[in-house]
């Protein structure tokens, strides 16, 4: 994309904030961007504003990102035609973690990619289950039906860690944590 073109974009929507101490931050998304995960998910929400420039084809012109300081990001190690698909995800990922988006914020807790603080260790989430209790043969787990919520955190917790060392083992930082709280995976 030209840079006199985007230029006009970026100053236009620069323009449109009145406050002069909430300068927004300017995001490029982009496949040679840092890599957006979870934890920087959270620091983008903690910004007042941000604009996210999507490139088409063959991105944008490397002066718009010098000149206005533009941080690159991506979803993965993939290239999609425009970065529109990928800003939305950016968006998605942002506006749920806002306060009142979500009725229950304490359900935020116990997703995929969220820090268990006394071990450092990101875990994937848990298998979920619904009604009815079985289905085609195959059943919900008898803990989750049992009403003891102790037992069930413990499954839980359990789970995750099994699913976390099964398929993102890098995520288990601390394996002293894994071997002291996993009584048993199954």
């Amino acid at each position: 994309m030209r840079a006199d073109v985007l230029e006009k974009a970026i100053d236009y929507a620069l323009n449109t904030y009145t406050n002069l101490n909430t300068k927004p931050y300017l995001y490029y998304m982009s496949p040679r961007g840092e890599i957006i995960n979870q934890n920087l998910i959270k620091e983008i929400i903690k910004q007042k504003n941000i604009i996210i420039i999507c490139g088409r084809f063959e991105g944008i012109d490397e002066r718009v990102i010098e000149k206005y300081n533009v941080s690159e990001i991506s979803l993965g190690n993939f290239v999609l035609s425009g970065g529109e698909i990928a800003a939305l995800a950016l968006l998605d990922s942002c506006i749920r973690l806002l306060p009142g988006v979500i009725a229950n914020q304490n359900t935020l807790l116990e997703e995929s990619f969220n820090t268990i603080n006394e071990g450092n260790v990101t875990l994937l989430e848990y298998p979920l289950y619904t009604r009815p209790a079985v289905w085609c043969n195959l059943r919900v787990p008898e803990v989750l039906l049992s009403g003891d919520h102790k037992k069930i955190k413990e499954w839980r917790l359990n789970q995750s860690i099994k699913i976390t060392k099964q398929r993102r083992p890098h995520f288990i930082i601390d394996n002293t944590y894994d071997n002291k709280n996993s009584r048993s995976t199954k």
